[in-house]
């Protein structure tokens, strides 16, 4: 039987399996390279893994749907970076699993928002946003200073982050409770936006990344 144009169209599955192939071809033609280039892999200067307070902060971000309205991506076009400063790379995001990328802007870009403002500013524009941006329609997050971080929870987490390949160290992981002892949701999150888009000097990067990870 030939494999004709005429039997493709009027044959469903037929069809169905030929746009597959070539979708997933397509796909992995554009999507495998990537797993070799280093600037897809391997972090910028100056970009180090989150410690266990950020950390906890970006869950937070991740469970209350900030991502829904800010996106952390800023765009190579001269409005979008006279606006939010460089364009975002891969680079900056290789310690996101996962990273939160989006085309959704209901908010401003995010990418980087570390030091614009204070922690003082946060804490008040995410108990009620509007006490700093009148013409806000985000909600207030006023509940999180009173929940807690729970560090037995944040030392797994990054545990699993390790096997994926962060290089968190043995002493990282235990330094955690520690660092969030006393420490409330609001807390964290502050701590994770204040550090949107701010390197390390570059030695200190280099000297956290020779530490290497432990077994």
């Amino acid at each position: 039987m030939s494999l004709n144009h005429e039997h493709i169209e009027t044959n469903s599955w037929l069809m169905l399996l030929l746009v597959l192939l070539v979708v997933s071809v397509g796909g992995a033609v554009e999507i495998v390279p990537l797993f070799f280039q280093q600037s897809t892999t391997q972090p910028e200067p100056g970009i180090v893994p989150y410690n266990a307070l950020r950390l906890a902060g970006r869950d937070v971000y991740l469970k209350e749907g900030c991502y829904n309205c800010h996106s952390q991506m800023i765009r190579p076009f001269r409005a979008e970076t006279l606006r939010y400063g460089p364009f975002s790379t891969a680079g900056e995001f290789v310690y996101d699993h996962p990273f939160q990328w989006g085309s959704k802007r209901t908010g401003p870009d995010l990418a980087r928002v570390g030091g614009r403002y204070t922690d003082e500013w946060h804490r008040i524009h995410l108990n009620n946003p509007r006490d700093v941006v009148p013409e806000s329609n985000m909600p207030a997050y006023s509940w999180l200073a009173t929940k807690k971080l729970d560090a037995d929870e944040m030392q797994a987490h990054m545990r699993a982050l390790r096997k994926v390949g962060v290089p968190y160290t043995d002493a990282d992981i235990d330094q955690a409770p520690e660092m969030l002892k006393d420490k409330s949701e609001l807390d964290a999150l502050i701590a994770y936006l204040q550090g949107m888009g701010v390197r390390q000097p570059v030695q200190t990067a280099q000297a956290q990344q020779n530490q290497g990870v432990k077994p």
